[in-house]
């Protein structure tokens, strides 16, 4: 396409936007995607053992110095942002809505929210779908246990991120509760959970708590920064409150380490501790540098947004948005088994990641992951919405697509 066709396309993508649109929003949350795609596509190695199979490395493992690089790359904080800004504005026009008539603002809610569910939980159910068929495939053709061990590994761990999106959408309600209460003091509830865990595992009686209770954290971890979204949305997070959590997440991620935190903030095989897994203070510190920082920059992302071509990327980005996400580490898992099958090692996709070269040469299969990702978006994107004109009919269309998750789920269980 000519740089003129694109200019044209884009054109008409911005003229199609409505001029209410919060555009800002938007290019946080391609942002986001965006950073963790490009992170998981980086750190993220599929190397091939002497029996065939692929396994999961890591470049952090023998590039350590490359751990600061990881808060660039760990943007998730800035979804869940992003999420709770919008939900808190849903649920408010919800009840706006219902105003007056007989079910009042509780049904308005329940409707609000199985709405928002079913549209997180369609592409979510796909996936598994899919992998239940592909895994099967995968088994048949002869393909190494250890590759489809991984494959489903990485296929189900974007996963989680959406489990705990569904739980903390669940509690939109008390979240814009407790913001009427408290305003953006709220957000030190949630904080003050994951603190704790963090104490109870490393405290002086280190050792005797098991590091499993770390993950009592996971859903304060990310609930913080969706409250922060929601104390956004209701303009009890201005400049001021940004630039508190900006400071206090810059001294967090500059003391932390000091006390024995990792420096990356995404997992590295083999490592002693982690930050994600369970996950520790080191997140929220990172997660309030960007939210800080998002919201004082919400005025010149808006009017960087407000030119044709970069909102037009802005839009592709976020068309299908979970799909991305679901679909990312897939596109790896297949080209690198077809690299494995085909030539073996290969630089910078099933060779040990321990060196700049390899880094090097990842950039240069991003590409192919792109395009491979590009095919299962295109596929599957119109399943976020409704499942509707589908051959067998949405209900039927519904319990096969449930079946063959299910499948995928036993598959794991049995292989995992």
């Amino acid at each position: 396409m000519t740089t003129g066709r694109v200019r044209a396309a884009a054109a008409r993508v911005d003229r199609a936007t409505p001029a209410s649109r919060e555009r800002a929003l938007d290019g946080l949350r391609a942002l986001a995607i965006a950073g963790v795609v490009l992170g998981h596509w980086l750190v993220t190695a599929l190397v091939l053992w002497g029996d065939g199979g692929l396994r999961v490395s890591s470049p952090l493992k023998h590039l350590p110095g490359l751990a600061p690089a990881s808060w660039a790359l760990q943007t998730l904080a800035l979804f869940f942002l992003v999420g709770g800004y919008v939900a808190a504005r849903g649920l408010r026009r919800a009840r706006e809505r219902a105003a007056g008539t007989s079910g009042g603002s509780g049904a308005a809610d329940a409707e609000w929210l199985r709405g928002r569910l079913l549209r997180l939980g369609r592409p979510v159910v796909l996936a598994l779908a899919a992998w239940g068929v592909l895994a099967a495939g995968l088994a048949a053709a002869g393909t190494p246990a250890a590759t489809v061990r991984t494959g489903l590994l990485l296929a189900l761990q974007p996963l989680w991120f959406i489990a705990v999106y569904l739980a903390v959408t669940t509690l939109t309600r008390w979240a814009v509760a407790a913001d009427a209460r408290f305003g953006a003091a709220a957000v030190a509830a949630p904080l003050a959970v994951a603190a704790a865990c963090d104490a109870a595992r490393f405290g002086p009686w280190g050792g005797h708590v098991p590091d499993a209770w770390g993950y009592a954290a996971v859903l304060p971890v990310w609930q913080a920064a969706y409250q922060a979204g929601v104390a956004w949305e209701s303009g009890r997070l201005g400049r001021r409150g940004a630039g508190v959590l900006l400071a206090a997440g810059a001294v967090g991620l500059a003391v932390l380490p000091q006390l024995g935190y990792p420096v990356s903030v995404v997992g590295v095989p083999g490592a002693e501790r982690s930050n994600s897994a369970p996950p520790t203070l080191m997140l929220p510190a990172l997660g309030f540098v960007q939210i800080g920082a998002a919201v004082l920059l919400r005025g010149p992302v808006e009017r960087l947004l407000r030119h044709p071509v970069p909102w037009a990327a802005t839009v592709l980005v976020n068309v299908g948005a979970l799909t991305v996400f679901c679909w990312h580490l897939t596109a790896v898992v297949l080209v690198s088994a077809a690299g494995a099958a085909v030539g073996g090692v290969l630089p910078g996709l099933t060779d040990t990641p321990d060196g700049p070269g390899w880094l090097l040469a990842r950039a240069c299969w991003a590409g192919a992951f792109a395009l491979v990702l590009a095919a299962f978006w295109a596929a599957a994107r119109r399943f976020e919405g409704p499942w509707r004109g589908t051959v067998l009919g949405p209900r039927p269309a519904r319990a096969v697509v449930a079946a063959c998750a299910a499948t995928a789920l036993a598959i794991a269980a049995a292989l995992l």
